[in-house]
């Protein structure tokens, strides 16, 4: 479909690259762009002269959708609906966002968060609506759609069932990253903006897929983590085991981050996002190869969104660094150095420096624990052995006068496990009084 982008700022020169980019990314042909500085014109966004240039525009180029860089309010979609040539769609950049996601979503968690932030969208429209059908103005279809008494009722009962849902998909998640934590599996994941090469890295990062007696616990992981140059490739998550020497980490690649988005549309991607808020390590995946100034506001975006609630420590990661010269690569970082201390420069890609970000990760995680176990000699000693070779790292095992003492390293979760299971293995082990 052939679409017009338009773009209001209160000064200055409007950039369009994004909307373009996210137009492109939706599927539209891109056959005008009008942009204008000047204060938001409270009826139509822009001023009533440039609505009227865009319309005939419409009519010229055959275009069946304006696209608005700006948030519409339900008032303004309306007018504007009533302006343009009948037929002609208008939606601005958050319903531009929730198309794309849509498109995209193909697990049960993906379509309900994508629903979830449809509704929440829709929300207010539909209150706009039974507000102008109280003074007779009945909205046409292309404007802000016929009135239904009963919608906006509807819309909210859906909202309360799918963020029910959500929360037991959450619930079962957050079991999941327990049993992994007890299984001592490291949990890291990657966030950052969207198209900044996580899922290229994550290619990089992983080893095979192959799990042992733990495959139960992962019923989530991918073969495969899908890695394009193109916007929101990845809208749920995808995990993989990292290729790591010292621990088993599993590593999560979420959706990307975007500007300017409303504290709504955030919301509706909680579950999501708690991969990144619970993980025991972040990576911000950063395109180093862009401008300065766009990578600070990429960063401030990031910040914006982890900082509030994100639990982990979080390790700055400059992506392609392939695509850049070494001086600029150390402008970059000087420039950026108040928002990215201490950053890792890699190439996803070209697989540039995978080693010493795999170091870095090392060194991040919670430390582990040395622990020296003396389990007594019975028929179930084997298994515990067996169990601390599965989930930490075992240095030595000495046989003698019907003990096992067994030197390892491990989460401290997995120490307090290992102590129980000695303990148990004690109390089988004692003479009955």
């Amino acid at each position: 479909m052939k679409a017009i982008i338009v773009k209001r700022v209160d000064s200055g020169t409007p950039d369009t690259e994004e909307i373009q980019d996210l137009a492109r990314a939706a599927g539209y042909e891109i056959v005008g762009e009008y942009t204008q500085s000047r204060k938001e014109d409270a009826a139509l966004q822009v001023g009533e002269g440039k609505a009227d240039e865009i319309a005939a525009a419409a009519v010229e180029s055959g275009a069946g959708i304006v696209i608005f860089d700006n948030e519409l309010g339900p008032y303004q979609t309306y007018n504007l609906g009533q302006k343009f040539p009948e037929g002609t769609r208008v939606i601005d950049r958050f319903r531009l966002i929730l198309e794309i996601f849509g498109q995209r979503a193909q697990t049960r968690k993906a379509q309900l968060q994508v629903e979830l932030a449809e509704l929440r969208y829709e929300l207010p429209r539909a209150e706009a609506k039974t507000s102008l059908a109280k003074r007779d103005e009945r909205p046409g279809f292309m404007g802000l759609g016929e009135y239904d008494e009963s919608r906006e009722q509807d819309i909210k009962d859906q909202i309360s069932n799918i963020k029910d849902e959500l929360d037991n998909i959450a619930l079962t998640e957050a079991n999941r990253r327990d049993r992994r934590r007890e299984s001592g599996f490291d949990l890291v994941a990657m966030a950052g903006y969207t198209n900044a090469g996580k899922s290229t890295l994550m290619q990089s990062l992983a080893a095979d897929l192959e799990l042992g007696q733990n495959d139960e616990l992962h019923p989530d992981l991918d073969k495969t983590a899908e890695a394009q140059d193109r916007l929101f490739t990845t809208l749920g998550t995808t995990t993989r085991k990292m290729d790591m020497e010292r621990r088993d980490v599993l590593l999560t690649d979420t959706v990307g981050f975007i500007s300017d988005l409303p504290h709504w549309l955030v919301e509706s991607f909680q579950s999501t996002l708690d991969a990144v808020y619970y993980a025991d390590l972040v990576l911000l995946v950063v395109d180093v190869s862009e401008p300065i100034e766009e990578i600070r506001d990429k960063l401030v975006t990031c910040h914006d969104t982890l900082y509030e609630r994100n639990e982990a420590p979080i390790v700055t990661v400059l992506n392609k660094i392939d695509a850049v010269s070494d001086d600029e690569l150390a402008e970059k970082q000087e420039a950026l150095s108040a928002l990215a201390p201490n950053p890792l420069a890699v190439s996803g890609k070209e697989q540039l420096n995978l080693e010493g970000l795999r170091a870095r990760i090392d060194d991040e995680l919670p430390d582990w624990q040395r622990e020296r176990l003396v389990l007594p000699m019975t028929e179930d000693t084997m298994s515990v052995v067996s169990w601390l070779h599965d989930h930490a790292r075992v240095g030595d095992v000495n046989y003698a006068n019907d003990e096992v003492v067994v030197d390892f390293e491990a989460r401290p979760s997995i120490v307090q496990q290992s102590r129980a299971k000695a303990g148990e293995l004690a109390d089988a082990d004692a003479p009955s009084p």
